[in-house]
């Protein structure tokens, strides 16, 4: 009889372990989803602000004939953006996105018929709501990858992390200074 007792706490006390084990493993799976939809957030908002660029320089290219190397610095910056591969590579192409967009809206304040282009204000309000989408996009990203990388480097979950190659991942973050700061827009 004592046998029958000591083989059923043991199968309690595995039952109960791989039930904690089951449940770590969901929540880091959790986490895990809830950072790439984060990302996705991220990525439609990025997107969206991809498509205005072209359509904000178009605009200006019929007032500012003069400033070719800004329109180039502009176009180069998107298409390293576009072009981005990971989440650091993104976070240092949106970097000098950013500072070619400040660049750029910094230019136009030297061509009073451009700032008063009905489209082209159009535009800018619509970049400007989007720059707003990807800040609060990207803390979102950020938080969730805080709890995500919490969770596999706290114990016991790191254990189940490791066997389950759960990988940290990165934050998204500004590298440069000029986008730390937020776009100035005069009208």
């Amino acid at each position: 009889m004592g046998i029958a007792i000591g083989v059923g706490v043991t199968i309690g006390i595995i039952m109960l372990l791989l039930l904690v084990l089951v449940g770590i493993y969901n929540g880091l799976v959790q986490a895990r989803n809830r950072v790439d939809n984060g990302w996705s957030q991220i990525d439609v908002q990025l997107k969206r602000r991809h498509d205005l660029i072209p359509n904000l320089v178009e605009t200006a290219k019929g007032y500012m004939k003069h400033e070719a190397d800004t329109f180039k610095s502009i176009t180069e910056a998107r298409s390293k953006a576009l072009g981005a591969n990971n989440i650091k590579d993104a976070s240092a192409a949106e970097g000098q996105l950013g500072a070619a967009l400040s660049q750029f809206l910094l230019t136009v304040e030297n061509y009073p018929d451009l700032k008063a282009n009905q489209n082209f204000l159009s535009l800018q309000e619509e970049l400007s709501s989007t720059e707003n989408k990807i800040s609060f996009s990207r803390q979102n990203y950020n938080d969730q990858v805080l709890g995500y990388n919490n969770k596999t480097d706290m114990f016991p979950s790191n254990i189940v992390a490791g066997m389950f190659n759960f990988t940290k991942r990165d934050f998204f973050e500004i590298e440069n200074k000029e986008e730390r700061e937020a776009p100035k827009v005069q009208f």
